[in-house]
């Protein structure tokens, strides 16, 4: 990971502007999720830390993007861009960032490149359809895990595929375990957004909510409300709530199993996952700590 965030601090230095380096110092790594998986995979190619590179500067420009669309005012627990510099601020920084992972893309094989720029596309109509879902309850999940693929799952799927292209392994099982780890990976963070803390999270508890989303359990729990229940639950969709409302939501799914419902389907995508590279210990073991978070 060192050659990755070593390779990171020069294509920041190279787009020459010390403005974008003093904004892009104030971005929280992350996990690394995405650069961790290409240099597992492709871990005896000598590009796989540029690429894991360029795919972590999309990823964090996409995070700009959307803290601006989600009018976030903290990531990972501190201030976000917006909320300290702005929103056109973090926009033009988020677009910096596309630009510069694409000027280094085409250096890359045609397939890789091209599998990596598709998945950019295919998030950005993600977030996309993420905010026109929000402007009403949904209830419809097959609407709602298709949206997640787009906006959180291609980009690690992407990544999967265009690693095993670097070092010519079979770019569809990898591409079943980036798809089937992302998608897990958030409807975890989904169930944690409900059954954590506002300090664990960074945020408040049910913040998703709040804003306008229906995950999964609370697609769940409208399925297995009576009509007047359904109701209520609608009309507490995308407002602020206070503490008894947030107690008979939580209530409601646990009579219903909501959480539990929502887990089986993480645990469900995660096994096929493993299925996929059952011969990688170090793949299914990285599914394994994720499914084993707490909730």
């Amino acid at each position: 990971m060192q050659r990755v965030e070593s390779e990171i601090a020069r294509l920041i230095q190279e787009i020459d502007y010390d403005e974008v380096t003093r904004l892009f110092e104030m971005l929280s790594g992350g996990k690394r999720v995405r650069a961790k998986l290409i240099l597992k995979i492709a871990e005896k190619s000598e590009k796989a830390p540029l690429l894991a590179a360029v795919v972590e500067l999309i990823h964090a420009a996409s995070l700009l993007h959307d803290d601006v669309i989600d009018e976030s005012l903290t990531r990972r627990g501190v201030a976000s861009v917006n909320a300290i510099h702005g929103s056109k601020t973090a926009i033009m920084l988020g677009d910096i960032l596309y630009s510069k992972a694409f000027t280094e893309l085409v250096d890359f094989d045609k397939d890789v490149a091209k599998v990596i720029a598709k998945s950019v596309t295919e998030l950005s109509k993600g977030e996309m359809m993420d905010v026109k879902i929000a402007q009403a309850f949904n209830y419809d999940e097959k609407k709602y895990l298709d949206m997640l693929y787009l906006k959180t799952a291609t980009l690690i799927e992407s990544a999967s595929i265009a690693s095993a292209l670097l070092v010519g392994k079979d770019a569809q099982k990898y591409a079943i375990y980036g798809k089937n780890l992302g998608l897990s990976f958030q409807i975890i963070d989904d169930i944690l957004d409900i059954t954590s803390d506002a300090k664990t999270l960074g945020k408040p508890v049910m913040n998703d909510f709040v804003e306008g989303k229906c995950t999964l359990p609370y697609i769940y729990l409208y399925h297995d409300l009576d009509k007047d229940d359904k109701n209520k639950l609608q009309n507490l969709h995308a407002k602020k709530h206070i503490d008894e409302e947030l107690i008979w939501i939580k209530e409601k799914m646990l009579q219903h199993g909501c959480i539990e419902k929502s887990f089986a389907l993480a645990k469900k995508l995660s096994h096929e996952a493993m299925q996929a590279v059952k011969e990688d210990v170090e793949l299914v073991s990285i599914l394994q700590t994720m499914i084993k978070r707490s909730y």
